[in-house]
């Protein structure tokens, strides 16, 4: 070969060589992901999962018909490698060939159907089970109207095909394809272990990663799944979470180098978080806020609970209390495609006071019966903490009200929201999908995700109707009268801020996008040198 032409050969290929050997270069790097997970979980079993901390989880371990895209968010294949719908009602999945759980046996259409049948039993207790209301029947079996498995709309056609009818048509149908409540399960273990079907040892999953042990408060350890449809596509080898509440440990470990993600940040570090390179803040699709228990007084009377959310001065905790950017925020949807929601009041001490007199409660202005002494329920975390100390004193400033706040490990929280064993209750929803029916359909009476004691019949009224609205206007303006329900008349709940994403996370985790729902597939992440 010329000479000249070796030259030009070396340049054109020059930069394609350095560009493999710089896509390769993870290969070189100990594939390894170590993350804080904030929490014990309280569950691991998709099914009966409530949770933000389970949910990451949930979805290494398993995975449902469709995924997410990291980026978009836009449902993928997964389980199912395609579908087709008619008459927008008429789903039906065909399931990968090569599609199997952890110990390698096939994944069929009926392990869809006995699973999502388990959530709807209602023996199971499952709190997410209204995921699956959209199916034709499943909302009468669920609720005990109807004991006849048939009369629900799923039916495994054959081994690899999975046919769904719904009621009506549900626009986010394929997002909760890709949603835990979702995901199969394996039955014959669970009537195997029962609840300790869970454990190291016992599970089998079918996601891109698979436990192989689980300490209770010091880590969960999951590696690759040797038996996943698509496992040359997951680069991490290893999985690491911390179920660390204590985010100034979190915050030590990760400055000495053995984290690589830590998805929330110690309020007080404030100042010199802030300043950190590898800290991002993002807006979410999320809102906290605090439920009222109105089965007993004196958040029985919804005059009281308007009167304690309007106390509330929500400005002044997003300025001085999180200041991490999070935006004050009297209502509970944030804005979103189809959807501009109302504006409330950020606080009104003045009306607060009327609202608590008129309901014969004394204020600092006028006469009347004492209070009791008020309690708030928090998880053990210093942020949540801080707020709740910071809210008490408002409400004892306006209000004159005794308040204490009171915290408690994460499964007794969640325990106890689900019990009503408590009066004022810190609480946060992330959208499960980009819609706003994610934040109004679990007020619904009796609702698993309710958790108030609260419910009304013309709120479920208006849930249906808005479910049934094909006018985008016509739909807007019924969320916008159920949103204003529940934050300004009824009150079952005082949101106080919308969230915003505060995350560290190492320069050298790829894969990971920022995105509203807050969602990080563990499968799409790698480690770069």
């Amino acid at each position: 070969m010329p000479p000249r032409l070796i030259l030009v050969l070396a340049f054109v290929l020059a930069p394609w060589s350095a560009l493999a050997a710089a896509d390769d270069a993870w290969k070189k790097v100990p594939q390894e992901l170590v993350f804080i997970n904030e929490s014990e979980p309280q569950t691991i079993d998709p099914g009966l999962m409530t949770g933000l901390l389970e949910s990451r989880l949930a979805g290494g371990l398993f995975e449902g018909l469709c995924r997410l895209h990291p980026k978009t968010l836009e449902p993928l294949p997964g389980v199912a490698e395609r579908w087709t719908v008619a008459d927008g009602v008429t789903y039906t999945f065909h399931l990968r060939a090569g599609a199997a759980w952890s110990d390698g046996k096939p994944i069929v259409a009926q392990d869809f159907v006995s699973s999502w049948k388990r959530v709807l039993t209602p023996a199971t207790g499952s709190e997410y089970a209204s995921q699956l209301y959209p199916i034709a029947g499943a909302e009468a079996f669920h609720k005990g109207k109807s004991t006849d498995w048939t009369t629900v709309g799923v039916n495994a056609t054959d081994e690899r095909t999975l046919t769904v009818r719904l009621h009506r048509p549900c626009p986010w149908f394929l997002s909760l394809c890709a949603f835990q409540t979702l995901f199969p399960v394996r039955v014959d273990l669970i009537a195997l272990h029962g609840d300790r079907w869970t454990r190291a040892g016992n599970i089998v999953s079918n996601g891109p990663f698979r436990l192989v042990a689980w300490e209770p408060r010091v880590s969960i350890i999951m590696v690759r799944n040797e038996h996943y449809w698509d496992r040359a596509a997951v680069r991490l080898t290893k999985v690491t979470a911390l179920p660390t509440d204590d985010l100034d440990t979190a915050w030590r470990l990760y400055q000495q180098g053995g984290i690589h993600w830590m998805p929330g940040v110690p309020q007080a570090r404030f100042e010199q978080i802030s300043r950190h390179p590898d800290f991002s803040v993002t807006p979410t699709l999320g809102a906290y806020f605090y439920r009222f228990n109105c089965t007993k007084p004196p958040f029985d009377d919804a005059r009281v609970r308007r009167a304690f959310s309007l106390a509330i001065d929500r400005a002044a905790i997003t300025k001085f209390v999180t200041k991490f950017g999070e935006i004050p925020n009297a209502g509970l949807i944030p804005k979103m495609p189809g959807y501009d929601p109302p504006t409330f009041p950020l606080t009104d001490r003045a009306e607060a006071r009327r609202q608590l007199a008129a309901a014969g409660y004394a204020t600092p202005d006028a006469a009347g019966k004492p209070l009791p002494p008020i309690d708030i329920l928090f998880n053990t975390s210093e942020n949540h903490k801080a707020i709740a100390e910071a809210i008490a004193a408002q409400w004892k400033d306006a209000l004159g009200a005794t308040v204490a706040a009171r915290s408690s490990e994460w499964k007794v929280y969640l325990d106890a929201q689900t019990t009503l064993a408590y009066q004022v209750c810190r609480s946060a929803w992330y959208a499960d999908y980009a819609d706003p029916n994610t934040f109004i359909d679990l007020w619904t009476t009796g609702n698993g995700n309710n958790r108030t004691g609260w419910g009304s019949p013309e709120y479920d009224r208006l849930v249906d109707a808005s479910q049934r609205a094909t006018d985008p206007a016509e739909r807007a303006k019924l969320i916008r009268r159920m949103e204003t329900m529940l934050v300004a008349e009824e009150c079952p709940i005082a949101p106080i801020y919308s969230y915003v994403s505060k995350s560290l996370r190492k320069e050298s985790l790829a894969g990971f996008y920022d995105n509203p729902l807050d969602q990080h597939p563990l499968r799409d992440l790698w480690i770069e040198p």
